[in-house]
């Protein structure tokens, strides 16, 4: 059972308001439909939805009438809710006053009404009491709903094609509508097919409905309803039909479309709200801030499982451009890879924390799919518990200032492979203050004078101790080359390169110059 509060709570303040709350908490049993120039039969518990009512002496008769009998509430229009002689009534009567959106069709109102009511009944059988699914409503049921309308089986998909909920009777479908179930989307084939018929530019387009004839392939005719709100396209219901639909059945399906709108939008201000409150978890274990439990427990991250940061940099000099891009992974790492990877952005980089485990579930799979993305780069840190987050993030962002610097080739680095540069970087950095001195100087000076090859020469020759064939090729040109650049070198500098200090203190310094 639900009360007259949760009722109006889980439809939402968009459709429904309390006017005279006289007492919201008695349980609501059922929806009945007062019928012009008759007795509604009233019974304890009942929403009685005032449909025919036409004046304020209307209004007041029916609440009187249902206050008498029990009502839990009498759902009314404007202006008549809100009239005093109606108020009175009901606070004498002992019923609730529920004011309905004026635009608001009553035949949407009753299925949404009679969806919440059969949800609620399924969560007091399955746990014996009502638990507080929140006020989002159930797809499922309006997709159940709606067949019923268009008397076909009903899929709702967002804007992207993926499925968010289907009715029964798909058994009376064709393959493309159970690939299209079994994968939570649509498939790519079918939706080539589809738009190669021009049906999303249709929907683009803000018609009411949209007819397909069934295809040479098999697959059956379809009839679409965009799903709409403040001409934004939030999706479409696709129903599967024998043929062509009579005009009076296909508008009562659309007239379905806008219940579905108020259940999308909420559906997203919940995730948008609930993605809030993962990024701020997320920031305070980033940042070191918070405490590791909560985060854990909060973020459902696995107590016994290894966790890395992944930062993820957007390159791209069109800033509209760079949030798009920056949206798409956002989307990608919080839809379809396994978990849920816990994401939030700090300072324009994308952070995740993603289990440090193979398969769809783990930095496996969440490697593979940000390796596909061009345009950005990704720098993992290793793997830790969750208390050492704020170190995996700090290894992560040095790793994602290699790849900016262009010091790790490709588009991802991870703290651990890349062990050897980072510890030339940091020596480089540390070192930065010891290349004014010692007799490199004489060195630059003369590649100023000449081809600007001595310091490279000297820099390859020392990485590759004994090796003059590798360090001719890292510098393109022939070992003889090399030697004879070598005497020219040795001429210039004023040290003994024999001496193994000497020859560990120039490299030091060559790094230094070139990585700091």
């Amino acid at each position: 059972m639900i009360t007259v509060q949760g009722v109006v709570d889980r439809v939402g303040p968009t459709l429904l308001r309390i006017v005279d709350p006289h007492d919201p908490t008695p349980q609501v049993s059922d929806v009945i439909i007062a019928e012009a120039g008759k007795r509604t039969h009233v019974a304890t518990g009942d929403l009685v939805l005032g449909i025919a009512v036409s004046s304020t002496a209307d209004a007041v008769e029916l609440v009187r009438h249902s206050g008498a009998h029990g009502a839990a509430a009498v759902l009314l229009k404007p202006p008549h809710a809100s009239r005093s002689a109606v108020k009175t009534a009901a606070q004498r009567g002992g019923t609730a006053v529920v004011e309905v959106h004026s635009g608001a069709a009553w035949a949407q109102l009753v299925w949404l009404l009679r969806s919440v009511l059969d949800a609620a009944a399924d969560e007091s059988d399955s746990s014996g009491a009502v638990t507080d699914a929140g006020p989002f409503g159930d797809l499922f049921r309006l997709a159940d709903a709606a067949a019923a309308v268009i008397d076909a089986p009903v899929t709702i998909e967002d804007a992207n094609s993926r499925v968010l909920a289907y009715s029964a009777r798909q058994d009376r479908t064709d393959p493309a509508r159970v690939s299209t179930i079994m994968g939570r989307r649509v498939p790519d084939d079918v939706l080539a097919r589809f738009r190669s018929r021009g049906v999303f530019r249709e929907l683009s387009r803000g018609r009411t409905t949209i007819f397909v004839p069934a295809q040479r392939d098999g697959t059956l005719p379809r009839l679409i309803v965009p799903i709409r709100m403040g001409g934004e396209l939030l999706g479409s219901m696709w129903a599967v039909v024998p043929g062509p639909v009579p005009d009076a059945r296909a508008a009562a399906f659309a007239d379905t479309a806008p219940v579905v709108a108020l259940h999308l939008l909420r559906r997203r201000a919940r995730e948008d709200s609930e993605r809030r409150r993962t990024a701020e978890l997320v920031r305070s274990a980033l940042q070191g801030t918070g405490s590791a439990r909560l985060v854990a427990a909060e973020l459902d991250l696995a107590p016994d499982t290894a966790h890395r940061v992944v930062a993820i940099d957007v390159q791209t000099d069109d800033a509209l451009g760079g949030e798009g891009m920056r949206l798409a992974l956002v989307q990608r790492l919080t839809d379809g890879i396994g978990r849920r990877p816990a994401v939030a952005d700090m300072h324009g980089v994308l952070y995740a924390v993603v289990p440090d485990q193979p398969g769809d579930t783990g930095w496996t799979e969440v490697r593979a799919a940000l390796a596909a993305s061009s345009g950005a780069l990704v720098a993992a840190g290793s793997p830790v518990d969750v208390a050492d987050l704020a170190r995996s993030r700090t290894e992560a962002d040095e790793a994602l200032s290699l790849l900016r610097a262009g010091l790790v080739e490709g588009s991802v680095a991870v703290h651990d492979d890349v062990w050897a540069v980072l510890v030339l970087h940091r020596a480089a950095v540390a070192a930065a203050g010891v290349t004014a001195f010692g007799p490199l100087a004489a060195l630059r000076a003369a590649d100023e004078e000449s081809d600007g090859w001595y310091v490279d020469t000297l820099y390859e020759w020392l990485r590759h101790p004994g090796d003059p064939r590798s360090a001719a090729a890292a510098l393109r040109i022939h070992p003889n080359t090399l030697r004879y650049r070598m005497s020219r070198v040795t001429a210039a500098l004023d040290a003994d390169l024999a001496d193994p200090d000497v020859r560990l203190a120039l490299l030091t310094q060559l790094v230094a110059i070139r990585w700091a």
